[in-house]
């Protein structure tokens, strides 16, 4: 999105969004709280809880196969929630559609099956830096058992993609590109659009990890041109274990199965099995039925308030929270990039990052503490944790305020 569409969005009403989230109705430690974890896991309004309850109290039965009238109820809200996803992703279809629990199942079925089949010795696959380690492991492992490379495309210093050396990296032995659209820790955009091209160009295939991102900004994956999408639930303000990998239709009818068991077959008999069409062919078993209504309820909550006004909201936070957190001396901030969204990582002189989030959780923020799965980045900036707020769409100044005072109150504890 241009940064004058972003600007001419409505303003949000974060005190009537407070209210639509019960969490906020308790004290964190005699305190009002300030969620700033939403990259880890995003609180839940009451549309997607109530939604939940609903159906889990009144319509729940299981899919696809029963032919009494509430499995035919369960199945038919079942797939209009794959059809919202898809409206959602911006997909050309709802097969295209894979729901599964969580973003690090979306890229390892991908590895599992599109990477087995296609990736070969000699091949090579490319990721970045600043890669979270569900983007890292299973290409790893792939690589391994097929005699393939893991090439790893460098960050410059204030976090961005060094495109210069990515594109040195590309080749005709590039089969797959895969990374975030936006980092969990630096918080860097990533110019997928223009990856795409250049991936490509090359032959390659493109996945996207867009758990970061998919809450954050409007995502339209044929603008993008990525073969692969993935995202969390759990980040968007939805149940934990429905999320979803958008794969183009070409891609997934040609892969084979990730997980075998009821539901994604044809026929089966001991001489031979036959499997079911995209999308079930990857959803064996029984799905997380009320959890993907949830998510359903999740994407619609946030339509309704708008990813637009969404994203001008976060970035006026991230602007504001830069600005003050630069105001400590002791603070070195991690990922400076021209475009970010809303995810602060820093790292305190004299103060380890665990015990300051356990002093700021005394003060009712609540942040991240570690390597948010995320070593290797970890690494190449010479460090083995850090301190990550990230924003949602019910922070507040006042939340940042009392970040910025907490950490402060944390060095003169310990320094």
């Amino acid at each position: 999105m241009s940064a004058a569409t972003r600007e001419h969005a409505p303003a949000l009403d974060v005190d009537k969004i407070r209210r639509d989230f019960p969490v906020f109705d308790r004290p964190s430690r005699g305190k009002r709280l300030a969620y700033l974890d939403s990259g880890a896991s995003a609180q839940k309004p009451r549309a997607v809880i109530e939604a939940v309850a609903e159906f889990s109290g009144h319509s729940y039965a299981n899919i696809h196969r029963g032919v009494y009238e509430l499995s035919a109820v369960a199945t038919q809200r079942y797939e209009a929630a794959r059809a919202r996803v898809a409206r959602f992703l911006g997909a050309a279809e709802a097969r295209e559609i894979i729901f599964v629990r969580n973003t690090t199942e979306a890229i390892n079925l991908v590895a599992a099956s599109w990477g087995r089949s296609h990736v070969a010795a000699g091949d090579e696959v490319l990721i970045t830096e600043m890669e979270h380690h569900a983007n890292i492991v299973p290409w790893q492992m792939l690589c391994d058992e097929r005699g393939a490379k893991l090439q790893v495309a460098p960050i410059l210093e204030d976090g961005a993609l060094d495109m210069a050396a990515f594109e040195r990296l590309l080749s005709a032995r590039t089969k797959l590109v895969a990374l975030a659209h936006a980092s969990n820790v630096l918080g860097t955009l990533n110019p997928v659009r223009r990856i795409a091209e250049l991936a490509h160009a090359h032959g390659a295939v493109l996945l996207v990890d867009g758990a970061q991102t998919a809450p954050r900004i409007p995502v339209d994956v044929r603008a993008l041109g990525c073969d692969f999408y993935a995202f969390s639930g759990h980040k968007a303000y939805g149940p934990s274990g429905a999320s979803a990998l958008y794969g183009r239709a070409q891609l997934l009818e040609a892969m084979p199965p990730y997980m075998t068991g009821g539901g994604m077959i044809a026929s089966v008999s001991f001489e031979r099995t036959s499997f079911a069409p995209i999308p079930e062919r990857f959803e064996a078993g029984t799905p997380a039925i009320a959890e993907v209504i949830g998510l359903a309820a999740a994407l619609d909550y946030l339509e309704a308030i708008g990813l637009p006004s969404i994203e001008r909201h976060e970035a006026e936070l991230l602007a504001y929270g830069t600005q003050l957190l630069r105001t400590i001396p002791e603070l070195r901030l991690l990922g400076t990039a021209r475009e970010k969204i809303g995810v602060l990582s820093f790292v305190v002189r004299g103060v380890h990052a665990h015990d300051l989030g356990t002093v700021l959780d005394q003060e009712g923020v609540a942040i991240r503490a570690g390597h948010h799965c995320a070593q290797p980045l970890h690494a190449r900036f010479g460090i083995v944790a850090s301190a990550r707020a990230s924003l949602g769409l019910y922070n507040d100044r006042e939340d940042l305020d009392r970040l910025a005072a907490a950490v402060r109150k944390a060095i003169s504890i310990f320094t």
